[in-house]
């Protein structure tokens, strides 16, 4: 068995967390892969010429750092269809499915003795008119807002052809039921168990009475549009950036393929949400 090590060292003590994996998995009888970028930190590992050559290589993508991290690999993962496991060296870490103390837990890889969780992503895509002039995917959310700093901005969201709401707000999130845990649980969205595939839409700091979130059904096609002359800002999983110029529109619908997430504890949704939420490491 080969596993692809993509470590955000940039963390504390990830280094020697990402040594302790690759120790463990060679006690195993595994051969580990990280990218050549990190040829002079490591040893007794191979090299790839880069992350998306290490991915390809592997069985299973293994990640070391917090939801960032996880997030990042799994959409490479996705591309290439490998399943990946989040080693916890940051915070939170809600998609981590191993704690860094948790190491010895490494051999159910090698027996097999674990499940899949394969959850829905989502796809959004820029139009101009029938245009496509973008299109890129997310884990846990799509994100618009202003694309002229923290201000409020009007947005036109549609269900279909069918309009939703015109919202005067920060920002409109559309999040996966994995991202339900994310952003939009600090926007005041609902929490949804990722097994159970939706669309959620939560509106962020809202000037209204009555706007709520939203939860569609997964095969959903959600439009948005400003209903200004100003671009919006289109931010997916926190990182990647697009832009609805005036005119334009954003498409986000659910993609054609899935993340799968190795589970190997027994834990549950309910106590994952206890565990991470509820007892949450120190901040410091």
């Amino acid at each position: 068995m080969k596993y692809s090590i993509l470590p955000n060292l940039s963390r504390d003590g990830a280094k020697e967390l990402t040594e302790k994996i690759c120790i463990k998995l060679n006690e195993l009888g595994a051969e580990c892969v990280l990218p050549v970028q990190y040829n002079e930190l490591f040893k007794n590992v191979s090299f790839a010429e880069n992350e998306d050559e290490a991915v390809k290589q592997s069985d299973a993508v293994i990640a070391v750092g917090g939801d960032a991290t996880i997030i990042h690999v799994a959409k490479r993962a996705v591309t290439f269809g490998k399943p990946v496991l989040g080693i916890n060296s940051g915070r939170l870490a809600f998609m981590a499915g191993l704690e860094d103390h948790e190491l010895d837990l490494l051999k159910c890889l090698i027996t097999g003795e674990y499940n899949l969780d394969r959850r829905l992503i989502l796809k959004a895509r820029i139009f101009n008119g029938e245009k496509e002039l973008s299109c890129d995917y997310c884990i846990n959310d799509v994100y618009v807002s202003s694309d002229s700093g923290p201000r409020m901005e009007g947005i036109n969201v549609y269900l279909g052809d069918k309009l939703v709401d015109s919202y005067l707000c920060d920002g409109i999130l559309v999040a996966t039921p994995t991202g339900s845990t994310a952003y939009s649980l600090s926007a005041g969205g609902s929490v949804v168990d990722p097994e159970l595939e939706s669309i959620l839409l939560t509106p962020v700091c809202s000037h209204s009475l009555f706007n709520r979130p939203i939860i569609f059904r997964p095969d959903s096609v959600v439009t948005i549009k400003s209903y200004s002359d100003k671009p919006l800002r289109v931010s997916l999983d926190g990182q990647d950036f697009m832009i609805i110029e005036p005119g334009c529109k954003a498409v986000v619908e659910r993609a054609e393929s899935k993340a799968e997430f190795i589970r190997i504890k027994n834990d549950n949704f309910i106590d994952i949400l206890s565990t991470k939420l509820a007892h949450r490491k120190e901040l410091k």
